[in-house]
């Protein structure tokens, strides 16, 4: 892999590696990695929708990543999603108070994925237009 390709999916990859083990943890172990304990059915509904949602954009992401002609639907739909996640949790933090470590790791993590994503939206976007782009050749 060139190291262009490494600095243009990378973050795809990471997303993938950490939101496929947190889809099935909300899905099946949310009252012993996250303290969330559901009580209802439908709060367990709640909790395996969350894990579908995860791992259908998983597989947008996967698809991104061998598929030339998806690669951006990937790239931006990861930078919403990430950007979303993150966003949302800042909402909380000022209307709930400061969340547990495991979710401000997950706040730091997501703006960190996201705005990467956006860098690399705008280098793609860049590279695409130019003429001697390896990039658009790939």
């Amino acid at each position: 892999m060139k190291k262009k390709e490494i600095i243009t999916k990378i973050h795809l990859v990471i997303s993938i590696i950490v939101v496929v083990p947190a889809a099935f943890i909300y899905a099946f172990f949310s009252d012993y990695f996250l303290s969330l304990v559901p009580s209802t059915v439908d709060e367990h509904n709640f909790y395996k929708g969350v894990c579908g949602l995860y791992l259908g954009f998983a597989i947008v992401w996967v698809i991104g990543l061998f598929n030339k002609s998806q690669f951006k639907v990937a790239l931006v739909s990861n930078m919403i999603f990430m950007l979303g996640l993150g966003l949302g949790r800042l909402v909380s933090i000022i209307m709930d108070g400061i969340p547990s470590t495991a979710y401000l790791f997950g706040l730091f993590g997501e703006l960190i994925l996201g705005i990467y994503g956006f860098y690399v939206l705008q280098r793609q976007d860049v590279d695409l237009n130019s003429k001697n782009s390896n990039f658009a050749q790939e």
